[in-house]
């Protein structure tokens, strides 16, 4: 993941994303800041919904992208810090007590009580992905955050544990060892966006992050300064961009470029004058629509998805916890009117939200569609200097240090 370069510090993120996949590099000063130094993007055209589909064409957009990343920062890499998602994706909140064994809480018995917490039935073709601790409770006292040196006798955690399909992360594994690329760590998407995009104030008050992509909707809930839910939502831009294909009757390469170009999520805030060429099938002559003919086929896509996050947040019973509100971000974010419709839908405040805190190239620090890819090198870093934080990247390192062992030996 991190690599010395003329005495710098460097590390890589790998967003591979159902739309595209972006490399980015990373450098660290003496302050332990962040400066983006290089940046690589590809097509992606071999997963569906956040999973690989196709191992051939994931391959070659990795490397491409790598490549695009390893000229710009002059640099030559070798592990990366990657992301995962889609539907496979679960979670739950979990509970474990040890006894303090020496009156004084150390480290090793955090670590037990974490693995007591840990210990729950899940299904065989799923593996612990993280294990993110909300609180600790040492003789009943609450809302303690960093337990070790604190005297008791019984030391509880409650936890929130997120498992994804072993074969959805054995193929992530597999496409990057074949680009020879070792996989540094691997973290669920909405958590490393959360890092770049949520302030302590919003997570301690009770926020909701919703990452709109190209294939997955990525939910994450934090309250009291804790991560208490995530989900997944198969519905995201794609979607959107088929119902433009459909309605228009146009190639789907033709319909993302209109959504990114002209996509407004309110008809009332549809230009009425405006009218957008709309290219036909085959060789047919292409025709113009309205700006609000357009609205009105997206409008109702949003509001299915936001119907859909409303009934997820109702159905953990977080969706009365969060008054700071909603914040959207991912590519299919960056549409006009949509803070406006979500505010509608939710009734409560809603931001679009863009990486902050970071050096470097102005396009991608602008951008919603690199919020995960900038969150993943902001993990690294946290992981680098043993902060807080590092603890929710080792805690699935065992699983994924095996599956990359097995690989490097068979493939």
């Amino acid at each position: 993941m991190a690599k010395k370069k003329q005495d710098k510090q460097l590390i890589v993120s790998l967003d591979i994303g159902t739309s595209k996949v972006a490399a980015l590099v990373g450098e660290i000063d003496d302050q332990h800041a962040i400066r983006i130094v290089g940046i690589g993007t590809a097509p992606s055209r071999g997963l569906k919904r956040g999973v690989v589909v196709d191992i051939e064409s994931t391959v070659k957009s990795i490397q491409q992208a790598v490549e695009e990343a390893e000229l710009m920062a002059g640099c030559q890499v070798h592990s990366a810090i990657t992301g995962i998602a889609g539907s496979h994706v679960r979670s739950l909140n979990s509970h474990g007590i040890v006894a303090i064994r020496d009156k004084e809480v150390v480290q090793s018995d955090v670590d037990r009580v974490i693995d007591a917490a840990r210990a729950v039935a899940i299904p065989a073709d799923q593996k612990v992905l993280h294990v993110l601790p909300q609180e600790y409770i040492i003789d009943n006292q609450g809302g303690i955050r960093e337990p070790i040196g604190m005297s008791g006798v019984r030391l509880e955690a409650k936890v929130h544990l997120v498992t994804g399909a072993v074969s959805a992360a054995q193929n992530i594994v597999k496409c990057m060892g074949r680009c020879n690329l070792a996989v540094g760590e691997m973290v669920l998407e909405q958590l490393a966006s959360s890092e770049a995009l949520l302030s302590d104030d919003e997570k301690e008050l009770g926020v909701c992050l919703v990452d709109i992509g190209a294939g997955t909707t990525d939910i994450a809930v934090f309250t009291q300064g804790s991560i208490q839910h995530t989900a997944v939502i198969p519905i995201a831009g794609d979607q959107v961009t088929n119902d433009i294909a459909i309605a228009l009757r146009t190639p789907t390469q033709s319909a993302e470029k209109i959504k990114l170009e002209y996509a407004c999520a309110m008809p009332e805030m549809a230009d009425p004058k405006q009218s957008i060429e709309v290219p036909s099938v085959a060789n047919r002559p292409g025709r113009r629509v309205s700006h609000k003919t357009l609205a009105e086929i997206i409008g109702p896509r949003y509001q299915e998805l936001f119907t859909l996050i409303w009934s997820e947040l109702r159905r953990s019973g977080f969706h009365e916890l969060i008054p700071a509100g909603i914040v959207l971000t991912g590519g299919a974010s960056r549409v006009q009117g949509l803070v406006d419709l979500a505010e509608i839908a939710f009734q409560m405040p809603v931001r679009v939200a863009a990486p902050e805190g970071i050096e470097g190239l102005d396009e991608v620090l602008n951008d919603p569609a690199y919020s995960t890819s900038i969150g993943l090198l902001l993990m690294g870093q946290k992981q680098l200097y043993n902060a807080p934080t590092s603890r929710v990247l080792s805690s699935a390192n065992g699983v994924f240090t095996k599956m990359r062992d097995w690989f490097s030996g068979n493939f």
